[in-house]
């Protein structure tokens, strides 16, 4: 067992431990560009941060009336993210050293994502982070993408952890609401700052509303440390 006892951390990938976004960005304005949606910006691009692509492509399906089927656009999105991904995907410093932190503790971690199995994959093996997420889910492997709680709880059961004993570091209002839906603890760290009163981060057990540049490895170390219990994983 760990230092942090029965503890285990799951974390959101995108605009949590990378920033991917703006490849995320780059690969729908390609994709909807090439169904002649031409207008496509950044400030619409962050409606959809914290949801699955899948799910995204159906919103887009019904918002621009696009006709060409799902599974089409699904893989022509991926394709294009993930040539983007393995150009350049930066890992967010003090996230990196979190992981590390919990590494050298002992902590059990797993990856939870809305992206696609192949875009995980390709992010942690480019990142190097690859080694420290044995446990990886997408939400493509579970019935119900983010705010529904599935991601979380199949990544719990695969860590063998009680949903009580996992804490979750999200970046979306989403997944902050699939986190407390889960029963697990939340730190959230909005990677849009603008949204951080948005009610699903008011239910985050730590909410650092600067978002990335407010997030450092040894606050949060030390923020679990003090409310989890060494010898039953429980709140101190």
């Amino acid at each position: 067992m760990s230092t942090f006892g029965s503890t285990s951390v799951i974390f959101d990938l995108d605009g949590t431990l990378v920033d991917s976004e703006p490849n995320y960005f780059e690969a729908g304005r390609r994709t909807l560009a090439g169904q002649g949606v031409t207008d496509f910006t950044w400030a619409e691009h962050e409606r959809y941060v914290g949801i699955s692509t899948q799910e995204t492509i159906a919103l887009w399906k019904e918002r621009y009336g696009l006709t060409a089927p799902l599974d089409t656009l699904l893989a022509e999105k991926n394709r294009r993210y993930l040539e983007l991904a393995r150009a350049s995907t930066p890992v967010y410093p003090e996230m990196r050293t979190f992981v590390e932190l919990l590494a050298a503790a002992g902590v059990p971690m797993a990856v939870a994502s809305g992206s696609s199995p192949e875009a995980i994959d390709a992010i942690l093996a480019g990142t190097g982070l690859a080694s420290r997420f044995t446990t990886v889910v997408s939400a493509d492997e579970v019935a119900h993408g983010k705010p529904a709680p599935d991601v979380f709880l199949e990544a719990a059961r695969r860590l063998g952890a009680a949903a009580a004993d996992c804490v979750v570091l999200e970046d979306a209002a989403p997944g902050a609401a699939a986190a407390h839906a889960a029963g697990m603890r939340c730190v959230a760290v909005p990677y849009v700052t603008a949204q951080a009163d948005d009610p699903a981060f008011a239910r985050a057990d730590l909410l650092l509303r600067g978002g990335q540049a407010e997030f450092t490895a040894r606050a949060a170390y030390d923020w679990l440390s003090r409310t989890v219990s060494p010898t039953s994983g429980g709140r101190a």
